[in-house]
């Protein structure tokens, strides 16, 4: 089974921020390969596989989970569109 993988910021809600490290733990315990922990901006990303998403939503102090967006310019050759 080929699962897609997620790159994602997690929003943790102002009442958590002070147990991140707990959230990060459970974060990690649903799949989520943790990259960076924002303490002061309460946020956590990494990536997770497609099919994990919805798990980590339902964790207790997350606010949101959000999908990393990816943007892609034409080569310098490429003429303007």
């Amino acid at each position: 089974m080929n699962t897609q993988t997620a790159h994602i910021t997690v929003v943790v809600d102002a009442a958590h921020r002070p147990a991140i490290d707990a959230l990060t733990h459970r974060l990690r315990a649903e799949g989520m390969q943790v990259e960076q922990v924002l303490r002061r901006l309460g946020t956590v990303t990494g990536t997770i596989p497609e099919d994990r998403l919805p798990a980590l939503e339902r964790i207790e102090g997350v606010a949101s989970v959000e999908r990393e967006r990816r943007y892609r310019l034409p080569p310098p050759d490429e003429p303007v569109q």
